[in-house]
């Protein structure tokens, strides 16, 4: 099976994971990031990791995502290179404000613009040509912030409205052939990451106790779910919002404890 599959974020942790997966697989990847110093070298980096025949298969292209204009044009050139896209990850994201005491309109627009509108972006600008072969699958990646309040009011309600986006992606597109599900990752050890942990060597052991198994994701833990979800193994699995979360939102063991007085 080989495949044109377009990723967004990608030289982030996750993006960087979901390129190799699908690298791995055979697939063609066009792997859009809106710094062009990090997802060029990609390339080079990866022919050293797997050789030069893989790294070729992958094509850097440079867009902010909440930039409907330069999104399309750059998922145009890598249409020209590679040809149609058959597989859109939409990973790119972010969060800045931690709370609403420090969130103003500036930080809330630059957050929904990134992960709510920017995501909408990369889906239209496949969704005519995916709609015309009758095939295709999305997949973006969500958050466990858009299941409950964790924090990054303005990021999770983009999140959330992503969740609301893949059921009617899926109610509508699924007449055409199209496929629409959404991963929510929980705490993912990624190097967004790398500050907290220097400052706080053990964050994760202490994370860890609220996740039911124990312990936190990894960008390649999400990378085989998005590439499963994208497979046709999935092939009648649409509109599915999926936690890969450790457990978090199976439910609150710590306070499960207290109201039960019996420890699990």
């Amino acid at each position: 099976m080989s495949r044109v599959v377009l990723v967004t974020g990608a030289s982030g942790g996750i993006g960087r994971a979901l390129c190799k997966r699908f690298l791995e697989a055979g697939d063609t990847v066009l792997a859009l990031d809106r710094d062009a110093a990090l997802v060029e070298p990609l390339v080079e980096q990866f022919a050293a990791e797997f050789g030069a025949a893989v790294a070729a298969r992958l094509e850097p292209l440079v867009a902010d995502v909440s930039d409907q204009a330069a999104v399309a044009d750059a998922v145009a050139r890598g249409v020209a290179a590679r040809g149609p896209v058959d597989v859109v990850v939409a990973n790119a994201g972010g969060a800045l404000g931690t709370t609403l005491a420090h969130t103003d309109a500036a930080n809330w627009r630059r957050d929904i613009d990134l992960n709510l509108n920017g995501t909408y972006y990369t889906v239209e600008a496949v969704r005519a040509s995916m709609i015309e072969r009758r095939r295709g699958a999305l997949v973006l990646i969500g958050s466990v912030n858009g299941l409950s309040a964790l924090g990054h009011p303005a990021y999770s309600a983009a999140k959330a409205g992503l969740v609301s986006y893949t059921k009617a992606l899926a109610m509508e597109l699924g007449p055409h052939g199209i496929r629409a599900n959404i991963v929510c990752p929980g705490t993912v050890k990624t190097p967004a990451w790398r500050a907290r942990v220097e400052q706080h060597p053990k964050i994760f052991e202490e994370l860890s106790k609220w996740y039911p198994l124990g312990d936190v994701a990894t960008p390649e833990d999400i990378a085989d779910a998005v590439q499963f979800l994208a497979s046709p193994q999935a092939r009648v699995i649409t509109g599915v919002a999926l936690p890969v979360d450790a457990g978090l939102m199976a439910g609150n063991r710590l306070m499960a404890n207290e109201l039960t007085l019996d420890p699990f």
